[in-house]
């Protein structure tokens, strides 16, 4: 009997080149309008028993090559568990070696994360008390932008995710963080929202989640470039989200994404802002000492170069929040690989840990809430 694969469902990315056997050779779809490609998410039936052999051919050249190298795919038969498969990387190839124990199997860069549960999950924390669901406006394919906002105190924090629909881990993080924002028998929701008022978008990019894109947007578009001059033709997202932040302003903002090549979780600040200031430097610190301090799945050794004074590119989210509201702004970036300072040798990094880490986050956040009190 011949196995079947297919990515034809919610965020699938894969293209049959031929089977043989117990053996595929496949290739990533790039983005629509785009040149990027890196996520892949397949089923393959018919594999009971059967030890599979899938190949990858067209790693060479996607869009972050160094991030194959100690990468391993996850796998999951129910589409609850997600662990990793048996893979390898060699010549522009990457391998994956699985024998399921039931008719199908599924198979992703990292564990999906689809628009029905977005919707589930949306709807289950827009049920809460006292917090609201407003959509900002609509993508390109028609879908909304939510966003949900609770809290009374003075100060404005923004978290949002996947602007990067395949950096699947950004909206398992906003999971964890909002989970415990919404409860209002947390202790620490309770002093946080009392403090500041929250407006959070967990997916900025529904029609790239939707399609199976790695970075872009219905129209190729790279959200995270748009954030100096968003338009409606190619970045309504960005547009609608940055009107709204123009009318609540912005005092911290975390733009939450994921990583192909560090294996590690680290923060990514707006160094060479034109208008870089001592306090703004000074709380970003702070926080991130205070979540170093709060998770051992947080680092601050490894991340990106710091941007030359005057040279941070303003088209980025982080930057351009930074410069537009003299906010405290920040990217957290988690691994698609593993964290190697606490590996996990069965599931890798997860969305467990993806959504303990939001828990963190939010904790950290506690412990700088007072120092962000404008004078």
């Amino acid at each position: 009997m011949t196995i079947s694969i297919c990515a034809a469902f919610d965020s699938g990315n894969i293209r049959v080149l031929s089977i043989d056997g117990d053996a595929a050779e496949l290739e990533i779809v790039k983005d629509q309008g785009s040149d990027f490609y890196q996520w892949f998410h397949f089923r393959v039936t018919g594999g009971r028993g059967r030890a599979l052999t899938l190949r990858i051919t067209n790693c060479k050249d996607s869009a972050y090559p160094r991030g194959w190298q100690g990468y391993r795919a996850r796998v999951s038969e129910d589409r609850e568990a997600w662990r990793t498969a048996d893979t390898s990387y060699a010549d522009g190839v990457l391998t994956i070696r699985y024998t399921p124990a039931g008719d199908s199997a599924w198979f992703a860069y990292f564990a999906p994360y689809s628009m029905e549960r977005h919707h589930d999950f949306v709807a289950e924390i827009a049920g809460r008390e006292g917090v609201t669901l407003a959509s900002l406006g609509r993508t390109l394919d028609g879908q909304e932008i939510d966003c949900l906002s609770f809290g009374e105190g003075p100060l404005s924090v923004w978290l949002y995710a996947r602007q990067h629909p395949g950096e699947t881990m950004a909206e398992w993080w906003m999971e964890g963080a909002l989970d415990r924002l919404a409860d209002l028998a947390d202790p620490v929701s309770r002093v946080l929202r009392a403090k500041a008022a929250f407006h959070v978008v967990p997916n900025m990019n529904p029609d790239g989640s939707r399609r199976g894109h790695l970075r872009t947007n219905a129209v190729g578009t790279n959200l995270n470039r748009e954030w100096h001059e968003p338009s409606a033709e190619k970045s309504p997202e960005v547009l609608a989200v940055r009107d709204k932040m123009d009318e609540t302003g912005v005092d911290f903002a975390m733009d939450v994404h994921g990583d192909e090549a560090i294996p590690a979780n680290f923060l990514a600040g707006f160094d060479g802002i034109p208008s870089w200031t001592e306090r703004q430097g000074a709380l970003y610190d702070a926080y991130q000492a205070a979540l170093a301090a709060r998770s051992p799945d947080f680092q601050t050794q490894k991340g990106y170069p710091k941007a030359h004074e005057r040279a941070a590119n303003l088209s980025m989210s982080t930057n351009q929040l930074a410069e537009r509201y003299g906010c405290v702004s920040m990217t957290l970036e988690m691994p698609f690989k593993d964290n190697d300072d606490l590996p996990d040798a069965e599931c890798a990094w997860s969305p467990e840990r993806s959504a303990l880490l939001g828990r963190a986050c939010v904790d950290a956040l506690l412990d700088v809430i007072d120092e962000l009190q404008r004078d």
